[in-house]
């Protein structure tokens, strides 16, 4: 499971011109469900992302994480996330779960992690504009393989 963190302002996501999430302070999180992920790929993810240090504390240094700034995340599916590009130039999407199970997945990484913060979502599968305010910019990639 391949998730893209961005620390934000602010996040939204639009579905057809109208609005359907928005959150704060907090991430905005990009989540890839692969083959053969699993309960524990979302448990090792979310354990992770709760207790990552990526928000300032007075000094601007590294030392918050998200529960200690009372933030919130925007969880958004991003199948893209498991392109091979290889070979050619037309990106290889085979590493991506199928959605059926990948949709499974995804709602219990949402169920998971709202038991920490609050959580908005955009809706699995649909085409989505996603705006992002960053804050930093700070970007991180999160495997649960690597974890």
């Amino acid at each position: 499971m391949i998730a893209l963190l961005q620390r934000v302002r602010e996040s939204w996501v639009r579905i057809d011109g109208i609005e359907v999430a928005r959150i704060g302070r907090g991430l905005n999180i990009l989540l890839g469900v692969m083959q053969g992920d699993t309960s524990e790929d979302i448990e090792k993810l979310v354990r992770k992302i709760i207790n990552m240090r990526i928000f300032p504390n007075d000094a601007g240094k590294f030392d918050k994480n998200i529960l200690q700034i009372g933030g919130e995340a925007l969880v958004v599916s991003q199948f893209t996330l498991a392109a091979n590009i290889k070979k050619g130039n037309r990106p290889d999407f085979t590493a991506a779960m199928p959605p059926t199970e990948a949709e499974r997945l995804y709602e219990e990484f949402v169920a998971t992690l709202r038991r920490h913060i609050p959580v908005q979502t955009g809706r699995f599968g649909a085409m989505m504009e996603v705006g992002i305010i960053n804050d930093g910019p700070v970007t991180i990639i999160a495997d649960s393989r690597q974890l």
